[in-house]
């Protein structure tokens, strides 16, 4: 084995540990691909054998590949919920089986990266993202992304205080107990089958949020308040009856599919308190295009 073999052996062992970076800092699992890729082209062309601490090192490359790539993104808009054009953005999904994840799932989902939390991390600036993310998930220090940032590290620590302020405000903790997600999440759609607007009402919480990311092909629609998303849900009562359990970012949720097979929609469910505050559907067919059903098989 040759040394480039070596290297890339050793990058190979990093590798979900940066996607999971990545995938924090932009949203996106095809982004945090290319960001990944693209430290791997960073190192194959620097001695590292001058680098004393590989992880570290490459963690904060990964960190510098993400910021340029949210700088590069169109300026975005004061209402988060909407992308560069108008349209609500919805960040990628990660689905798995309904009785647990993969080792890889795992490990890029570890601290709970809930729909809801990445709705928010789509809120911040992208130096307080960086500093948010690359500190408060990954433990990398104030110095280290001071250099990324080329700020001090007394206003990176500031950067990251007001991310995390933001994020603990938007997004507090939500319910964690499986089994009781689960009963809510069946409770939802047991109601949307039967057009049961009272028990639909009776499951949301009073100011839910509902975001249905359509892509470019497909319209996209936010609802707000229980009555109008429950409205909604009525409306479009044949997702829920192609219906199929599985975990979303970790979570119970659910996939829609169709006769043939095809994913229709991947929909994530944010619960506090036994009622659903936020309701994320996927139905954009290029991003459902690729999403891999073969991680719910048996």
């Amino acid at each position: 084995m040759n040394e480039k073999d070596v290297l890339a052996q050793r990058f190979e062992e990093h590798r979900p540990h940066l996607r999971a970076v990545a995938y924090r800092m932009l949203g996106s699992l095809s982004e945090a691909e290319d960001a990944v890729q693209e430290a791997w082209l960073k190192l194959a062309r620097s001695d590292a054998d001058e680098v004393q601490n590989l992880g570290g090192w490459l963690t904060t490359v990964v960190g510098r590949v993400c910021l340029d790539m949210l700088r590069s993104r169109t300026t975005r808009r004061e209402d988060p919920l909407h992308d560069e054009d108008g349209r609500i953005r919805v960040p990628d999904p990660i689905v798995s089986r309904a009785d647990g994840l993969d080792p890889e799932q795992r490990i890029l989902l570890a601290d709970s990266v809930g729909t809801a939390l990445m709705v928010v991390l789509e809120t911040l600036s992208p130096a307080e993202r960086l500093a948010f993310v690359l500190h408060d998930m990954f433990a990398v220090s104030f110095d280290e992304i001071a250099s990324v940032l080329g700020r001090t590290a007394a206003t990176t620590r500031q950067l990251a205080s007001r991310a995390r302020r933001r994020v603990q405000g938007a997004a507090p903790a939500p319910d964690a107990d499986p089994a009781r997600l689960r009963t809510v999440v069946e409770a939802f759609l047991s109601a949307a089958r039967g057009g049961d607007f009272d028990a639909l009402v009776a499951v949301l919480d009073p100011e839910v949020v509902a975001r249905s990311d359509g892509g470019t092909l497909l319209p996209s629609v936010l609802r707000r308040g229980a009555a109008e998303v429950a409205s909604q849900a009525i409306t479009f009562a044949r997702f829920a009856e192609a219906a199929r359990p599985v975990l979303v970012n970790g979570v119970p949720g659910v996939v829609s599919l169709s006769a043939r097979g095809e994913l229709l929609s991947v929909m994530a469910f944010t619960v506090r308190d036994g009622r659903i505050t936020a309701l994320d559907v996927l139905t954009d067919p290029e991003r459902l295009a690729r999403i891999d059903l073969g991680v719910l098989d048996d």
